[in-house]
């Protein structure tokens, strides 16, 4: 039978296999880098592997810590399972822990405020790390590098659960006093007739609003392609740009006072926002009260997009 000390041994090899860096072990489970440091020593004085080496200015996981990788992380998975008491319940706020969760730039200034405030109250001793979403690749979510992964869902497989937040859509931005406001109704041929900017992670210059305006016979110049939300704003607000923008996000910057926005003036689709996890993480007390502090940040936009 495992002692205390070798199971923290064992989440501490969990923690490096996964991050591949002393120094995001030490920040994941709230050790020093040095303490962090030591128990790498002792790893590899008891497996007789290296495990993390040095290539150039990273570190790399060798041929043995890769194939341990894997069973380490189940075992760490089997181990909190067993030791945590059936039925038990789990008080925030003795819980110390670093959450990670991926979301894109939209996401994440909407909603980590609001995140980060419930956290501070209810659980003192949880950090929230938020982790960009440059695609919707699920093998950070099996391999242990993500809590949560926030987005519209992708290709996720059987291995995932998900869970939806809020349906949002897209709604066109300008800045304020923009020739599309004088005018009379905006209609699709006058959209179509601006130039705009769009946000795109890969750099695409089309997308569903340009499928809607094909329908119609009509095609938009993308002007400018960034790779963030607010980037976009900010081309809208000093220019005669179209910026094409989810409502959501939209929603919370108000106080953006020289920007106007109004719905798009072709039909596109609405989007499903969800939050996905690992099933090893289902029954986690732990992992249970951070997706149920997401669901309850995203509920009242959630409510207003059901009755609307």
């Amino acid at each position: 039978m495992p002692t205390e000390a070798d199971l923290n041994l064992l989440f501490a090899l969990n923690a490096l296999l996964s991050e591949g860096s002393v120094a995001k072990a030490a920040e994941r489970l709230d050790l020093s880098e040095s303490a962090m440091s030591r128990a790498l020593a002792r790893l590899r004085e008891s497996t007789g592997d290296q495990l993390l080496v040095r290539a150039g200015r990273a570190m790399v996981l060798t041929p043995r810590a890769l194939a341990l990788r894997d069973r380490v992380r189940e075992l760490v998975q089997e181990s909190r399972a067993v030791l945590q008491p059936a039925g038990a319940s789990m008080d925030p706020r003795t819980l110390r822990h670093l959450f990670t969760i991926r979301a894109n730039d939209g996401f994440i200034e909407g909603f980590a405020p609001q995140l980060v405030a419930r956290a501070a109250r209810e659980a003192p001793g949880v950090r929230l790390r938020f982790a960009p979403k440059p695609d919707k690749d699920v093998r950070p979510l099996r391999e242990g590098l993500l809590d949560l992964d926030i987005g519209v869902l992708g290709e996720s497989g059987p291995e995932v659960r998900v869970q939806a937040l809020f349906r949002d859509r897209f709604i066109a931005v300008v800045r304020d006093g923009h020739p599309l406001l004088a005018g009379p109704e905006i209609t699709a041929e006058r959209y179509a007739a601006c130039d705009h900017v769009v946000t795109s992670r890969h750099g695409r210059t089309v997308g569903p609003a340009d499928d809607a305006l094909a329908a119609m016979g009509l095609v938009r110049n993308t002007a400018v392609v960034v790779p963030s939300f607010g980037t976009a704003l900010s081309i809208a607000a000093a220019t005669d740009l179209v910026a094409l923008i989810p409502s959501s996000y939209f929603e919370h910057l108000r106080a953006r006072g020289t920007l106007r926005s109004f719905p798009l003036p072709m039909p596109t689709e609405q989007i499903t926002v969800s939050q996905m996890w690992h099933p090893r993480l289902d029954r986690d007390p732990a992992h249970q009260w951070l997706r149920g502090l997401v669901l309850e940040v995203c509920r009242p936009l959630n409510e207003r997009t059901s009755a609307s």
